[in-house]
């Protein structure tokens, strides 16, 4: 008895009422978050899966650890997503979405939007494999 599979589908942000996963974006992480992603190309082929959704699917593969072949099947498919994930990696829109987050969050709490001052200590520091020429010279010595 032969079975048939059905293609894959997966449901798109409109067709649902609520979230799916504990990762997925809320409508008011989405408002922030959307302004910071690359406009669609004026040329060429329109985009087939909403960016809401690869976004979706990233930060599922981040917060559980799966490997990209791994995501659900209601999710988009998996070379999309990391397709989608390389691009931003590349082009630097990750660090974007980083710092206006990271200026938003020290804006809200009352801070400058950029740090004026850092600290390191020496175990943060690292530190060679070699010892150096003078270091080596003193050992001797």
């Amino acid at each position: 008895m032969a079975t048939t599979l059905s293609p894959r589908r997966f449901r798109r942000a409109s067709e649902r009422a609520a979230k799916r996963y504990s990762t997925d974006l809320s409508d008011s992480e989405w408002e922030i978050i959307q302004p910071l992603l690359p406009l669609p190309k004026t040329r060429g082929r329109k985009r087939q899966v909403c960016q809401r959704e690869i976004l979706n699917a990233i930060f599922y593969q981040i917060h559980n650890g799966c490997i990209w072949s791994d995501l659900p099947k209601d999710l988009p498919a998996y070379q999309t997503v990391y397709k989608s994930f390389r691009r931003w990696q590349r082009k630097g829109v990750w660090q974007q979405i980083h710092d206006a987050l990271r200026r938003e969050v020290r804006l809200s709490v009352g801070k400058q939007p950029q740090a004026s001052a850092g600290s390191l200590d020496s175990q943060s520091v690292k530190t060679t494999e070699k010892r150096g020429r003078s270091t080596a010279l003193m050992a001797v010595s």
